[in-house]
């Protein structure tokens, strides 16, 4: 299953407007089944606004309609209607409206509660902001830490959905190649120790049937 954007408020929307099992939504938007359970119950993600995948381009009425039908089948993503519009490249520092500025540290702490993988660079970058007021909003050390609630930028009016989708998307190839590159270093000695160990235990044998052979000739001159 392809990444979803907001996968817990989609999952919100999801529970709220189908029929779909919690194994359905789960499987689609990458959560645990217990996970679903949870925000069905009200446990997680509490107060959480639904976004509408129908609407994002991320999911058809059909595929809905299908699940819905059949708890066995499991929904697959709608192909991107913007993946191939060239972007163009945005020169200087993103100019952000005086009245919206004050939004800013609600969109730091939805990148930092829904995509921590996200850096604070492309952060900074995406929604024309300073690491230090990432930082503060991290550390909760924020002058209005107390009024800050986690929204999204494209709802914010920070940025567009197609920008925050390849920030996103960037991130997550990052991470995937960081994780698969961590991986790679762990097994690595692993398997030249158990190389080694082999090659030990040959020269070994090797070493035991040759002092047999010497016995045996010095036995018999």
């Amino acid at each position: 299953m392809a990444d979803i954007l907001m996968p817990k408020a989609t999952a919100v929307w999801l529970i709220d407007n189908t029929t779909l099992t919690f194994e359905q939504v789960a499987d689609f938007c990458g959560l645990h089944r217990l996970e679903v359970k949870g925000i069905a119950d009200g446990d997680v993600a509490e107060n959480m606004r639904g976004v509408d995948p129908i609407s994002g381009g991320e999911l058809t009425r059909e595929e809905i309609q299908k699940a819905e039908a059949d708890e066995d089948y499991r929904m697959k993503m709608a192909p991107s209607k913007t993946a191939h519009i060239p972007q163009p490249k945005r020169k200087g520092a993103r100019y952000t409206p005086v009245a919206r500025r004050s939004d800013k540290p609600d969109a730091i702490a939805w990148f930092i509660r829904n995509h921590p993988e996200v850096t604070d660079a492309q952060i900074s970058k995406l929604i024309g902001t300073t690491k230090s007021t990432i930082n503060n909003v991290r550390d909760k050390s924020h002058w209005n830490s107390q009024n800050i609630r986690p929204v999204d930028p494209v709802t914010l009016g920070l940025c567009s959905q197609i920008e925050l989708d390849e920030v996103i998307s960037k991130a997550s190839d990052r991470r995937r190649k960081m994780d698969m590159e961590r991986a790679a270093n762990i097994e690595g000695p692993g398997l030249q120790s158990a190389t080694d160990s082999k090659q030990q235990a040959d020269a070994d044998s090797q070493a035991s049937e040759l002092s047999a052979d010497d016995v045996f000739s010095a036995f018999k001159d």
